[in-house]
């Protein structure tokens, strides 16, 4: 079985400098998972990458928690159709043997 490490979230609003409600608010949105442990809240640290990506669309480009969540169900999609495409192929491959 997998060991899940957790990070707590206050050293993530240090390390980022963010303020503690834009997790909450990000949690709201669905784009990330909080858990409480002994009333503290932690994120996995599977989710680093995705935290840092939404950080960084937020601040850099300035697109606001709406704007990443579109932007996220989109990547989403796009992986769905590129594992699809993949498959066809492969089926395709078969057939082209014959």
């Amino acid at each position: 079985m997998k060991n899940i490490e957790l990070i707590p979230l206050s050293s993530l609003c240090k390390h980022f400098e963010i303020e503690m409600s834009f997790f909450t608010d990000l949690q709201k949105h669905g784009l990330i998972q909080m858990r409480i442990v002994e009333k503290e809240y932690f994120i996995e640290e599977d989710a680093i990458d995705e935290i840092e990506k939404i950080i960084r669309l937020n601040k850099d480009l300035e697109i606001n928690l709406q704007g990443i969540d579109a932007i996220f169900n989109l990547l989403t999609r796009i992986k769905s159709l590129e594992n699809e495409n993949q498959n066809l192929k492969n089926r395709l491959r078969l057939f082209d043997e014959f």
